[in-house]
């Protein structure tokens, strides 16, 4: 656990992308069996522990140290496991920290009554750098800023460019942890790990943002055209193995669409989005919301929320891999296979017929009355390849909307952002049952805006606050924000009537009176299809702090 907690320590206070991958790769290259394969599960996100929850964390806390001092502790820093780290009093003890593999082996193991007893001698014996590392472990709170891929990109370079990431993902969830094989192959001790037909996922290719001087080289005669649907992306493998349903990221959410899973009777792998659709018309994408984030479904949200799949590609037909042959033969292929199998719940996202660029442009501006996200445009003799390759596809999204909204509420942030109010709640203005205008939430954001613009949120949320619920701060209602969202829809969920889809910070319009910022009948004309409110061209912004 030393060597681990080393690593989260340096991953935490690391803001670069280069050095965290650095980090990594050194702790894979000197780390022992099982306890590097351990480690790599944890910063993954491939490790559950049934019994071990947040709440037996708060419960050893309030046995060991002052209830009022720990509530004032933890508001300040934001964080459970850090809190209870520091201020977890040091005990006499003979006993040495405890390896990963100790601590894995555990936590699957023990009986729920004796987890208590033993995080506590843990800790006992640890010094508040292990524990935070075993307290994020036990939680699964790992936030330092290291996705899977790039775990994946450290993995590979273990290997001295033998192994790429793309290599290390065709073979993933096929393995388990702690990845003795995986490791095996990377230091060339054993060749590839063959997870048999297991149905693994495969690296997806991703679309470039169209931007105006990709627009002005672009020949329509080399061009595909599709709409580019209001879902989520999912591949959806189906192998002698098994069936999964990818989302793009990789994580595996067959669990929350079994519907899905049982119309896969078939040996391919395919590239989709995935929809509610209700009597052939595609619903919003806050439908699918009530679906996403769900281990299991229950039969009454399944008829509520029908969902189906439509198809923009094939990888693997059986056992033949499509994926080097240009997009005009997959799609071939595709149409081809389609024919064949009809499978329920899925069919072909329409190729778009077009003469100019100025046709598509006329229909990507008439995209969001159709409740579409906008085009999809593709070469026709683009082979699929990993990753987001320049000059062969381009997604080209109908411009955001923007409202004004006040500051309400903040609460501080996870990870590098724990010490600042990083989490925002904004509301527009209606007529209150007295007549009188009033405020009322209609979503949060915690993204869109860059460094210096946090340092400025964060000092005046403290300096302007009029009361406080735990992590969260009520401030003066002076603070005017210009909210970017790409679609609203009814919701019934919300105080205000409305849900946005993909809120985030385009500007702080300090200029501005709160007295002035929107109202919420404009919000719901737009949601009624009666008007618009402006086009935000600066909301696209994507720098956060770093």
């Amino acid at each position: 656990m030393i060597a681990f907690a080393a690593l989260l320590e340096r991953l935490v206070f690391t803001p670069g992308r280069n050095t965290k991958r650095a980090l990594l790769r050194r702790y894979f290259a000197t780390q022992p069996d099982p306890d590097r394969g351990f480690g790599l599960a944890a910063v993954t996100g491939e490790l559950t522990f049934k019994s071990a929850k947040p709440a037996l964390i708060r419960e050893l806390a309030a046995a060991r140290t002052d209830p009022d001092l720990f509530a004032l502790s933890y508001d300040f820093v934001g964080d459970l496991a850090e809190t209870v780290a520091l201020m977890w009093p040091s005990m006499a003890t003979n006993r040495a920290p405890p390896d990963m593999a100790e601590v894995i082996e555990t936590l699957n193991a023990a009986d729920k009554a004796e987890l208590p007893g033993i995080v506590a001698g843990w800790l006992d014996a640890s010094d508040p750098s292990v524990r935070f590392a075993l307290l994020k472990l036990i939680t699964g709170g790992l936030r330092v800023g290291v996705s899977a891929r790039l775990a994946k990109v450290a993995l590979a370079e273990m290997s001295g460019g033998r192994v790429t990431a793309d290599d290390v993902e065709e073979v993933w969830h096929g393995l388990a942890p702690p990845y003795a094989s995986l490791f095996a192959w990377l230091e060339d001790r054993a060749p590839r790990p063959d997870p048999a037909d297991a149905p693994v996922f495969r690296p997806p290719m991703l679309a470039h943002p169209l931007e105006h001087a990709d627009f002005a080289a672009l020949d329509p005669a080399a061009l595909r055209a599709e709409w580019k649907w209001d879902g989520i992306r999912v591949q959806l493998v189906a192998t002698g193995g098994g069936q999964r349903l990818y989302s793009r990221g990789s994580e595996d959410i067959s669990g929350g669409f079994p519907e899905i899973i049982r119309a896969m009777d078939f040996h391919a792998v395919l590239d989709g989005e995935l929809l509610v659709v209700r009597d052939g018309q595609v619903a919003p994408f806050a439908d699918l919301q009530q679906r996403l984030n769900r281990k299991s479904v229950g039969a009454k949200l399944m008829q509520q929320h029908p969902v189906a799949v439509r198809l923009y590609d094939i990888l693997f037909d059986g056992a033949e891999d499509l994926r080097t042959l240009p997009f005009d033969a997959r799609r071939a292929r595709l149409e081809a296979w389609y024919a064949r199998q009809r499978p329920a719940r899925m069919d072909l996202s329409d190729m778009i017929r077009f003469e100019t660029l100025e046709d598509l442009a006329a229909l990507r501006d008439g995209a969001r009355a159709a409740s579409i996200e906008g085009l999809m445009l593709k070469r026709g003799d683009a082979p699929y390849l990993p990753g987001r390759p320049r000059g062969l596809w381009w997604k080209w999204k109908r411009d955001p909307l923007s409202i004004d909204a006040v500051l309400m509420y903040a609460q501080r942030g996870h990870g590098k952002r724990s010490s600042f109010y990083s989490d925002y709640t904004f509301g527009l203005w209606r007529s209150g049952a007295d007549g009188r205008d009033e405020l009322v939430p209609i979503g949060k954001a915690y993204s869109g805006f860059t460094d210096e613009e946090l340092t400025l949120l964060d000092r005046w949320i403290r300096n302007n606050t009029v009361a406080r619920f735990g992590p969260v701060r009520e401030v003066e209602k002076a603070f005017v924000l210009e909210v970017a969202f790409d679609a609203a829809q009814r919701s019934p969920r919300h105080k205000s009537g409305v849900a946005l889809r993909f809120p985030r910070i385009a500007r702080l319009r300090q200029d501005k009176p709160a007295a002035e910022a929107d109202r919420l009948e404009t919000l719901m004309r737009v949601v009624e299809g009666q008007a618009a409110p402006r086009t935000c061209r600066g909301a696209g912004r994507t720098d956060s702090p770093s």
